[in-house]
C-alpha cells in the first residue's frame, strides 16, 4: 500500500466522520426556537452537503485501500494480528455505504428513519472500529521500533 492510499483515506475517513457528527449533532440534538424552522443550525445545509460530497471520494478511496491492503492482509493466513478490527471495519463500510445510497434514493416516509438509524448505528461501527484499528496498528510499529532499537544497543 503505497503512502498517498493510506493518507487519502485517513483524511477522507476523518473529514466524513467529522461531518457526519456535526451533522447528527445539528440535526438530532440541536433546537430550534423558530416552529416554522426546517432546519435546526444555520451549518446544517453545509454539513449534510460536505459529506453527501466527500462520501464519493471516500468510497473511491476505500476501493483503493480493498486493493493494495485488505485482499493482500485476507489472501495472507499468517497475518491475524489487527484482522478483528479491519473486519468489522470493512463489514459495517459496506452497510454505511449501503444505507447511505438508500437514504438518498428513498422517499417512503416510513422507511427514511429506518435506513438513517441503519446508517448512523453503522457509521459509528465503522468509525470506532476504523481509529481501534490504527490505533492498534500504531501501537504496534512503536513496539516493533523499540525492540529493532533495544537490539541495536545491545549489538
Amino acid at each position: 500500500m503505497k503512502r498517498w492510499e493510506a493518507w487519502s483515506f485517513h483524511i477522507l475517513t476523518l473529514i466524513v466522520t467529522v461531518s457526519g457528527i456535526v451533522y447528527f449533532w445539528m440535526k438530532y440534538l440541536l433546537k430550534t426556537d423558530d416552529p416554522f424552522s426546517v432546519i435546526n443550525h444555520p451549518g446544517q445545509p453545509a454539513m449534510l452537503k460536505t459529506h453527501i460530497l466527500a462520501a464519493p471520494l471516500f468510497i473511491l478511496a476505500a476501493g483503493i485501500m480493498i486493493n493494495s491492503h485488505i485482499v493482500k492482509k485476507l489472501q495472507n493466513k499468517s497475518a491475524r494480528t489487527n484482522r478483528l478490527s479491519g473486519l468489522i471495519s470493512l463489514f459495517s463500510f459496506a452497510l454505511m455505504v449501503a444505507s447511505g445510497y438508500l437514504l438518498q434514493a428513498v422517499s417512503t416516509p416510513a422507511l427514511t428513519p429506518v435506513l438513517a438509524g441503519i446508517h448512523i448505528g453503522a457509521g459509528i461501527l465503522f468509525a470506532g472500529a476504523y481509529f481501534t484499528h490504527q490505533a492498534i496498528n500504531f501501537l504496534l510499529v512503536k513496539s516493533r521500533f523499540m525492540q529493532s532499537g533495544k537490539k541495536r544497543l545491545a549489538a
